[in-house]
């Protein structure tokens, strides 16, 4: 549907300011995930809400290793969050997720700022690796 990863972004940034404008800040993340849920499926977007992870560690595969809160178009990870102020944290709970999903752009949004555009992060993935580590350091003699 989204051949610009830049439009996506502005369209999912959209959506989510129509839902912060209708609730405010205060609620539950769970709350502001299903209501822009809701906007996305009335905007037809493809998106999966939810969506299971597998981390590779060296040779085996770790079944849902992390949940992202939202995978859009194939495209965009969108993590949700409703806390005073993002942190370190969170911004690599998402880079983990781009790196796992090999896409380059995810989006890290709080709902629970007053203005939510100072609430939205946008995390772009260098890493050009098949997973985290893809190769066991070298062993020391």
């Amino acid at each position: 549907m989204f051949e610009d990863i830049n439009q996506l972004t502005e369209t999912v940034i959209g959506l989510a300011i129509k839902v912060h404008r209708n609730l405010g800040p205060g609620f539950l993340e769970s709350v502001y995930q299903a209501a822009l849920a809701c906007e996305m499926q009335e905007a037809g977007m493809k998106f999966e809400k939810e969506k299971y992870l597998s981390v590779k560690y060296a040779d085996i595969v770790i079944e849902k290793g992390f949940r992202c809160d939202f995978f859009i178009d194939d495209q965009l990870v969108v993590e949700c969050k409703a806390v005073n102020e993002l942190t370190n944290i969170d911004q690599a709970q998402l880079l983990n997720y781009l790196k796992i999903s090999k896409l380059q752009v995810g989006l890290l949004i709080n709902f629970n700022s007053s203005i939510l555009k100072n609430g939205i992060k946008r995390i772009v993935n260098n890493y050009q690796g098949e997973t985290l580590r893809s190769q066991r350091p070298p062993r020391l003699t």
